[in-house]
């Protein structure tokens, strides 16, 4: 597959044979999410499929519901080109995080945009009470969104199966360690689940709808309950060899620092500048438990533990940035995650100036930091694109765990 620029946007090349149909289904169906509207003709310039091609192919998702006719653009002389979407009431995908301490579930249209949301406080973390409750979530869910249901992907706080470092702590899910949570998680609904960790999936957000929708190499530091990052290598989510990669959570940063109450080591970044760090901190000063806007009003009000966290974390942000850039060469790195965005960005200000890196060009497109676009929800946004991103992204390569094979309507 070739990748184009085509304005802000790279662009997928279909490819004619009809053994790629499947590839070139998803490729014309990009190519309309990005651009919004688009007709026939033009459609086939920027895939370079012919015009036969293009033409069965809209036809065919305008038949299955997934394009929709939107009448014909005025333009010059001839018969005006009828212009096509992509349906929102075409189909909804469902995406729920698992959180140390909540469940998030989400419901995404074909265009993404989220038709539903539910947040609920999680109190027993043990699997049988964690598979009940999503399987309460994930029906309440379909009953609210009542449209067909392409899919359903779930995040959990990684790492996935490393001795010493899961099911441990606070920012982690206890007694998942040997289970099959896709397979769990999939019996516990009914229905076909991916599984992902939680940065992975709030990177894949941030490409299908937010700040990297027109970036095809970028980095995401995620605040979760802990911490991680999510990679976007050419328009995909690498993962590494077992989907842990980005685990900069427990990164060193602290020599003989304080003890990691998830893997035991010490000095680990996320003990430091993590969401579960910043309400440790207010905890020891009497604020117990805030919610995200007390957050928000505890920073608008300049609160001493909130400044001195936002220090804090851009002391040992700043050089990871520099370390990411320098391994991974990524067009920018996006912050984002469970804090406000006014947070996300005193703690980006305060980063500067960044140490020096591959990054430090004078021309650049892009800041080497920007926020996200996709809040709060960003990671059960991301995990209700997983299923989206499989089904319209142009990517053959792409392996996502999964329960199974394909996923069907």
């Amino acid at each position: 597959m070739t990748l184009h620029p085509i304005g802000n946007h790279p662009v997928a090349i279909g490819k004619n044979p009809e053994r790629s149909r499947d590839h070139n289904r998803r490729v014309v169906l990009d190519i309309v999410r990005q651009h919004e509207t688009l007709g026939r003709a033009h459609i086939a310039k920027l895939t370079q499929l012919t015009q036969q091609a293009v033409a069965n192919i809209v036809d065919e998702l305008v038949g299955e519901g997934l394009l929709m006719e939107m009448g014909r653009l005025r333009t010059g002389r001839g018969q005006p080109p009828i212009q096509f979407a992509v349906n929102p009431e075409g189909g909804v995908t469902i995406g729920v995080e698992i959180a140390a301490d909540h469940i998030v579930t989400v419901a995404l249209d074909l265009s993404g945009r989220l038709k539903a949301q539910r947040i609920l406080s999680l109190r027993d973390r043990e699997p049988d009470n964690i598979l009940s409750t999503f399987a309460s979530e994930f029906n309440a869910m379909r009953e609210i969104a009542g449209s067909r249901h392409f899919g359903t992907g779930v995040v959990m706080p990684g790492p996935f199966e490393i001795e010493g470092m899961s099911s441990v702590g606070p920012t982690t899910l206890p007694g998942w360690a040997g289970r099959d949570a896709a397979q769990a998680l999939s019996e516990a609904c009914g229905h076909q689940v991916i599984v992902e960790n939680d940065a992975t999936a709030a990177a894949v957000g941030e490409r299908l709808f937010g700040a990297g929708l027109a970036i095809s190499n970028f980095c995401m530091v995620y605040f979760g309950v802990g911490l991680g990052l999510g990679i976007i290598q050419d328009g995909a989510p690498y993962r590494g060899a077992f989907g842990n990669a980005g685990e900069i959570g427990h990164v060193t940063v602290m020599p003989r620092g304080k003890q990691c109450p998830s893997c035991g080591q010490r000095g680990c970044l996320e003990g430091y500048v993590s969401t579960y760090a910043l309400k440790e901190k207010l905890g020891s000063a009497g604020i117990v438990a805030p919610s995200f806007d007390d957050l928000e009003r505890l920073h608008a009000e300049r609160h001493p533990v909130i400044v001195d966290w936002v220090e804090e974390a851009a002391m040992y942000l700043g050089p990871m940035v520099a370390m990411l850039e320098n391994i991974l060469d990524p067009q920018t790195l996006i912050f984002g995650g469970t804090l406000p965005d006014s947070i996300i960005d005193d703690v980006i200000a305060h980063m500067a100036p960044l140490p020096v890196s591959v990054a430090s060009r004078r021309e650049r497109d892009l800041a080497r930091v920007i926020r996200g676009q996709t809040g709060q929800l960003t990671a059960a946004l991301g995990a209700a694109a997983l299923p989206l991103f499989d089904m319209v992204t142009p990517k053959l390569e792409i392996s996502l765990r999964a329960s199974g094979g394909s996923i069907a309507p």
